[in-house]
């Protein structure tokens, strides 16, 4: 008989799905995926970043077993403890009755509560990518009592599937030890953003014409949320800097830096702003670029997936040290560069030397090929 995995997320995300879905292709587990964020049974979500509700325009709750538990959170949100309640989570998994459980971050009110009620009854895998990038140096008496309560409440979980390097020396700062630890590198359905018949390629060349960006023009791209953690502010003041000729700087996004971005780019010709793109949309998007940026100041820049779906689009990157993903996913002269978070000097340098260096798209695939959801799947299946 098969063994039973119950997965406790939050919400719909378009990172995970392809995961749940390809272990139930697979067959070698049962698994249920039990939604906390009940209101997201419908698919819109409101982004107070973004600053509008969107739905992802990707399949995210085809091909695997699911149910949304009832969030009595009064302000239900994934964005506090308090934001996901659930009174009866405990209740619908005992009726499932998984062999084992997979919780993906502790950091709500009923996550946590499962942790507490499962722990040392059940085998728990652990899912989330924090890291100690942003932790100031020295001691402080917030950092003691944040030690003593991470350290506690990991002694509930018997393994966490860490993402990368940063996320391994987290855990064990906070008290796992190595058998404890299971390298799952974080990743995208790659497949998604390869462009074997050419299409993608085709499409954003179209694009690219229709903006008036010339075929002999380098083009900078940023997409994501235009918010102070991802610093784009600092792309665009070394942007300004930069010296050169036939550049362009493309922003992907919406977000509270929106206007303070527009304003400071004035009505400087070379600068787009293409706002909200869609799913389906991300693979043209990133093909606009000769090359990526994500200039990430943090707190909680954790890893990065964007890198990710930019790499498997065959563009080189550029990635501030706040990244979890830099020293795991890029390397330097092959994909592309990193650059000290925060300083518009060394992103400058950068941006200089990508200019300059002639990448391999084979090489850049093969790197991002070791970051398969694959290889997630795989792991977890080797802890039951």
């Amino acid at each position: 008989m098969k063994k039973k995995l119950a997965v406790i997320t939050s919400h719909p995300i378009q990172y995970n799905a392809p995961l749940f879905r390809l272990l139930t292709q697979r067959g070698n587990i049962d698994l249920k995926i039990f939604y906390t964020w009940g209101q997201t049974e419908q698919g819109f979500v409101y982004d107070p970043d973004f600053k509008q509700a969107f739905k992802w325009d990707i399949p995210l709750l085809e091909g695997y077993e699911k149910e949304f538990v009832e969030n009595i959170s009064q302000h239900p949100t994934a964005g506090r403890f308090s934001g996901i309640d659930n009174k009866d989570l405990i209740e619908r998994i005992d009726r499932y009755a998984p062999d084992a459980l997979l919780v993906f971050g502790w950091s709500f009110k009923s996550h946590l509560r499962v942790l507490r009620h499962y722990g040392r009854k059940k085998t728990i895998l652990f899912r989330g990518d924090s890291n100690l990038l942003d932790e100031a140096e020295g001691f402080s008496v917030k950092k003691l009592l944040r030690s003593v309560f991470l350290s506690w409440v990991y002694r509930h979980i018997d393994l966490a599937l860490y993402t990368g390097a940063a996320n391994k020396a987290y855990y064990l700062k906070y008290g796992l030890k190595e058998h404890q630890l299971l390298y799952a590198a974080h990743a995208v359905e790659n497949e998604r953003f390869y462009d074997e018949d050419g299409r993608y390629e085709q499409a954003a060349a179209q694009w690219r014409k229709d903006l008036g960006i010339g075929t002999d023009e380098k083009v900078f791209l940023f997409a994501g949320k235009l918010e102070p953690k991802k610093d784009p502010l600092l792309l665009l003041e070394a942007f300004q800097q930069l010296d050169q000729e036939n550049i362009r700087l493309i922003f992907v996004g919406k977000g509270v830096l929106e206007e303070a971005l527009q304003k400071k780019a004035g009505d400087d010709p070379r600068i787009l702003f293409l706002g909200f793109q869609n799913q389906q949309q991300m693979p043209v998007v990133y093909r606009l670029a000769t090359v990526f940026v994500l200039p990430s100041k943090g707190p909680g820049e954790t890893w990065g997936l964007s890198v990710n779906e930019a790499l498997a689009s065959d563009r080189p990157v550029l990635v501030s040290t706040k990244c979890g993903c830099a020293t795991d996913l890029v390397e330097q002269g092959v994909n592309g560069f990193i650059f000290e978070a925060g300083d518009a000097a060394s992103l400058l340098q950068q941006m200089k030397k990508v200019l300059e260096t002639a990448f391999v798209t084979a090489h850049i695939r093969t790197v991002v090929d070791r970051f398969r959801i694959q290889s997630i799947a795989e792991a977890i299946e080797t802890t039951l």
